[in-house]
């Protein structure tokens, strides 16, 4: 078991939210600005939301199955160690 992780830094965790909403609103300024109908920029638009949804959605839905199978393991690892306990156990 690794119980060693660090958390994030404070500065990577600002730099991943400035990178997610500058790319947001260069995405937004990019459909506004383009020389289109207003229907047309709606549905890019609506596009454009519902894949950060998806994107969101299926990145917490890999991080969940993988905490899940950290949990399995260390379930797994504690059996393992108490047999291994009561294996160098005398016998009464």
């Amino acid at each position: 078991m690794n119980q060693n992780a660090q958390p994030h830094s404070g500065a990577w965790v600002s730099f991943t939210y400035a990178s997610f909403f500058v790319a947001a609103a260069m995405v937004g300024a990019g459909v506004l600005f383009l020389p289109l109908d207003w229907w047309a920029k709606g549905y890019l638009a609506m596009g454009c939301v519902m894949l950060v949804q998806s994107c969101i959605t299926m990145t917490k839905t890999v991080r969940d199955m993988h905490e899940a199978s950290k949990l399995v393991n260390r379930i797994e690892d504690a059996r393992t160690e108490r047999l291994l306990m009561d294996a160098g156990k005398p016998a009464l």
